[in-house]
């Protein structure tokens, strides 16, 4: 656990009267207390959070899915994402090294698109770059581990999430998790049978939600797929800025895809009234320009609107 022996000093310089409180995160709300403080209780809440994990997860899992869903904080996620999907002591691992050193045959499709994958970001820009690198060395050492999916486009997206807070090997770790329990693996298939399957899913619960709107994409021959198949690859991280899809990824690695559909849905209520007004371009640009950006500064809306969502897991069984 680094990252709380990195901050250990700070820890103890926290005053012991609030740290030995049980209900830190609860009673920090009072009027007396500033930003400062409640992130200072936030921080010592994650820190014995990450600690008695197993308790957590058996006895709290209540809380503790309310508290990611309230966004798990930006220090904390390496550690936490690795321990919500049993990452931490994988076999697996081992291999990592050996693994870099064969070679794949998808190498060179790899290398095609590394290039593509947040061009923007500073940690991934330029060939030469030690996130393209360490993106190419995931990216070739999973091909090598799953020869059936060898490489998917638009993986990498998620492999590059995972990089900007871990190091390669356990972000390998973590993706190869991502891909066997977590459906992923599902998506990525060559035939993309589960994608079809998300994709009607979504549409199902389109119509019986949204009827009006279902009724005008299908008069402009409006395909869910168009719009919706880049929400299911690559779990929003192509759609909106880094700060709202990482919070969208946060409640992915406790509740799975659950998520992809009560956001997707969210994004339709909230716009169905301009959305019908346009026309197959209109919403498309609409789609590209619009939507990413309707949340960057208040991401907590966005989670709440997705939890209002009716969204009935039965139906989704089939």
């Amino acid at each position: 656990h680094r990252l709380l022996e990195a901050d250990s000093k700070s820890m103890r310089s926290m005053n012991g009267s609030r740290r030995n409180s049980g209900s830190s995160l609860v009673s920090s709300s009072s009027a007396s207390s500033n930003l400062s403080h409640l992130e200072e209780d936030t921080w010592i809440l994650w820190g014995r959070i990450v600690n008695e994990w197993d308790e957590w997860r058996k006895k709290k899992e209540k809380l503790l899915k309310e508290l990611i869903r309230k966004g798990i904080p930006h220090h904390f996620r390496a550690i936490v994402w690795q321990l919500l999907c049993s990452a931490t002591d994988m076999p697996v691992k081992n291999q990592y090294s050996e693994l870099l050193k064969m070679s794949s045959p998808c190498e060179k499709l790899i290398r095609r698109d590394i290039a593509r994958t947040y061009p923007e970001h500073e940690f991934f820009k330029g060939q030469d770059s030690l996130g393209q690198e360490v993106l190419f060395n995931v990216m070739k050492a999973y091909s090598l581990v799953d020869r059936e999916v060898g490489y998917c486009q638009g993986s990498a997206f998620i492999v590059g999430l995972l990089l900007m807070q871990m190091p390669e090997e356990e972000a390998f770790c973590v993706f190869v998790r991502l891909m066997q329990e977590y459906r992923l693996r599902e998506l990525f298939k060559p035939s993309m049978a589960q994608l079809g399957l998300c994709i009607y899913q979504f549409e199902s619960m389109l119509q019986e939600q949204l009827p009006e709107l279902n009724v005008h994409f299908r008069s402009q021959s409006f395909l869910t797929s168009m719009y919706a198949s880049s929400w299911f690859l690559t779990l929003f991280l192509t759609t909106f800025p880094l700060p709202v899809a990482t919070r969208v990824f946060d409640i992915f690695m406790y509740e799975g895809l659950e998520i992809v559909f009560r956001v997707g849905m969210a994004l339709l209520q909230v716009n169905q009234a301009e959305l019908v007004q346009l026309d197959m371009e209109g919403m498309s640009q609409f789609f590209q320009k619009v939507i990413p950006h309707q949340f960057d500064s208040c991401p907590d809306k966005l989670i709440l609107k997705a939890f209002q969502v009716k969204y009935n897991p039965k139906k989704m069984k089939r």
